[in-house]
């Protein structure tokens, strides 16, 4: 059905994600085909990449998270991501360097795409982390942090800001490098879980 070509990944895009991730080629081509058979047309829809964090997180609600993170990779906002997109969403979401994975981070905190990240929207997405968190594992939570609430308020007591006020991309990523307390309180890490349900699908 003349579709040889779609079935192998192009040599650009590969060579691009091997330097652009930790990725080994075959890996590359086996998450290719893979998703080829999940997307055929070659581009993954919000509601199937919901599906595929949803696999990752059975204990959890991971909707609100991955239609965020969908949002932050959908650079075109055409409402699909391609191979290449979502093999770099995958990537950073779970290992990634500090600096691409930081640019990235501020981009999903911020909501609206103004360029500024405003307490709602920190707290938005707080929200949505928590949501990933099994109930159990909650209750193991700091005090200061075990709400989404609570979460939020320490990230903006962090960076010194007024109720109203705002944060801009250089600021944050500055303050986050500066301080793996918050680097850990904005994201949402379980690299263990994706890298293992990532290997399960190429066998």
């Amino acid at each position: 059905m003349g579709n040889t070509k779609s079935g192998a990944l192009s040599k650009e895009i590969l060579d691009d994600l091997k330097l652009n991730t930790k990725y080994t080629e075959e890996e590359l081509c086996a998450w290719y085909a893979t998703f080829l058979k999940e997307c055929p047309s070659g581009r993954i829809t919000k509601e199937q990449f919901e599906g595929i964090y949803a696999s990752f997180f059975p204990d959890a609600d991971p909707t609100a998270y991955a239609r965020h993170v969908f949002r932050s990779f959908d650079t075109n906002a055409d409402g699909t991501l391609d191979f290449k997109e979502y093999i770099v969403a995958l990537h950073l979401t779970s290992s990634g360097k500090t600096l691409r994975k930081l640019e990235w981070a501020f981009a999903l905190y911020d909501v609206d795409g103004n360029g500024t990240i405003n307490k709602n929207e920190v707290q938005e997405i707080v929200r949505s982390i928590f949501n990933m968190i099994p109930v159990e594992d909650q209750k193991n939570l700091p005090e200061d942090e075990n709400t989404p609430e609570k979460r939020a308020d320490k990230i903006w007591t962090f960076f010194r800001k007024k109720e109203d006020d705002k944060i801009g991309e250089g600021e944050f990523i500055q303050g986050v490098m500066e301080n793996k307390d918050i680097l850990r309180l904005i994201q949402f890490d379980e690299p263990k879980k994706i890298q293992e349900k990532l290997k399960e699908k190429k066998h």
